[in-house]
């Protein structure tokens, strides 16, 4: 990897790509930090502290997201979430609409109409979210000033902020390296580790009994880090790959096709971190309503509550809650089955391969080729579904049995980090390879 790193930095356009996505980077953390006017910071901090002690991982994933930025309440306060909710609603309204699925197959043309349409959902959820924010906390202390003029403001710079990281990711796509808006999400996460590794500091090594018991609780939290970062990546990267042979045939004195074979790669995580952001949204959207009421957790209601509240979960002193982490391992694992259903056609697949004179040694091509596809699949799924859940459910076993709240750098965070570098590594190497192929014609 960084043969290939030092390779790539020695063409010219693959340094001006980099040190174009820098300096967006640092557009993007200036931004991050420079506060909405009118806006009182403490309150929202103070606010969050709560809520982050009642309501679990409900806003601590969000905020780790947006870089910190929502918690300051800055300018790019919402960050890229609405881009990524729109992008998700459009991606599921392709497979529902017939007229966004057509557009779909057309090609470039079609791919870029549904990019407006999803430009244009962007800022209208980034315009509901920031009326929400102005309007239902600014007269609880959010604005400094409530009034019409400061509602106007808090409104117009958060959505406009939430619109220009959006240009900013397809600038970094377009004149950068790998996929912008996948760039800006890891620059957010990537920021709020240093306050974790303080967290882990404070908690393990400065408040250790001995010098010795801190050196081996360090050495344990290294070596942790270390092996779920080494299963990430192998979860992320593994691949069950199918052998498909293609036929030569005679059509009049040509022969078409050269009898090639070739091979279906099917992720093993097919469905990334999309369930657990699903399971999580489930299940914490009911305590975040939770909390402008006043329940009495005494109550039945109250009780579902605090089952579906991560932070009861893995409590040894109430066990009985942990029911709620149950429930959630099932969700991602439906969610990942249900994800990749929309997102994966075996029978598409299938009627290409025989169009083209292709098929699966053993398997006759056609409808036994997809029944086999998705048969793989299942299997496929249910071992991306299960480390997907083993990932997800670490920081909640961390958080339950030390009690030292979410780390941003496991978990989904984590699959985050891993998947985008990965990618970037990728494209990288990708643009290195045709700069040199076209050195090559050139020659």
């Amino acid at each position: 990897m960084l043969k290939s790193l030092r390779q790539a930095l020695k063409v010219k356009e693959v340094r001006q790509r980099l040190l174009f996505t820098l300096l967006m980077l640092i557009v993007i953390r200036f931004g991050s930090n420079l506060p909405i006017p009118g806006v009182n910071t403490d309150y929202l901090k103070n606010f969050f502290e709560q809520q982050r002690q009642s309501s679990g991982n409900a806003f601590n994933f969000f905020n780790a997201i947006t870089g910190g930025s929502f918690e300051q309440m800055s300018v790019l306060a919402l960050s890229i979430t609405p881009y990524i909710t729109s992008s998700i609603i459009m991606e599921l309204m392709t497979i529902a609409i017939p007229r966004l699925e057509e557009l779909q197959r057309e090609g470039e043309d079609g791919r870029k109409k549904i990019l407006s349409y999803t430009r244009y959902l962007t800022v209208a959820l980034a315009l509901i979210e920031s009326i929400a924010m102005a309007v239902g906390f600014g007269s609880q202390g959010l604005l400094t000033h409530f009034t019409l003029k400061s509602v106007v403001v808090t409104i117009a710079t958060m959505t406009a902020g939430s619109a220009f990281l959006m240009w900013i990711g397809e600038r970094i796509t377009e004149k950068g390296v790998g996929n912008g808006i996948s760039i800006v999400l890891l620059i957010n996460i990537l920021s709020s580790i240093p306050r974790d590794f303080a967290t882990l500091w404070e908690r393990f090594i400065m408040n250790a009994k001995s010098p010795a018991t801190a050196v081996v609780a360090g050495l344990i939290i290294v070596a942790c880090i270390l092996l779920m970062t080494v299963f990430v990546v192998l979860l992320c990267d593994a691949e069950r790959h199918i052998p498909v042979q293609y036929t030569a045939k005679m059509q009049g004195r040509r022969v078409l096709g050269n009898g090639q074979s070739s091979e279906i790669p099917l992720k093993v995580n097919t469905a990334g971190v999309i369930p657990v952001i699903f399971a999580s949204s489930l299940m914490s959207f009911p305590v975040v309503i939770s909390q402008f009421f006043n329940l009495d957790y005494a109550s039945i209601p109250g009780k579902i509550i605090m089952v579906l509240n991560s932070s009861n979960w893995l409590k040894p002193e109430r066990p009985i809650y942990s029911i709620g982490l149950v429930l959630y391992i099932v969700l991602i694992i439906l969610f990942a089955y249900f994800y990749t259903s929309i997102t994966f056609n075996p029978l598409e697949i299938a009627n290409n391969m025989k169009k083209s004179g292709g098929f699966i040694p053993g398997i006759r091509p056609g409808r036994p080729t997809s029944d086999y596809l998705s048969e793989v699949l299942k299997y496929v799924i249910f071992l991306g579904a299960t480390g997907l859940t083993i990932v997800a459910v670490i920081p909640i076993f961390i958080s339950g049995v030390f009690n030292i709240g979410s780390l941003t750098f496991t978990g989904n965070s984590l699959i985050i980090i891993v998947g985008v570098i990965l990618e970037t590594l990728k494209s990288i190497t990708s643009t290195t390879l045709v700069r040199n192929y076209k050195g090559f014609l050139g020659n």
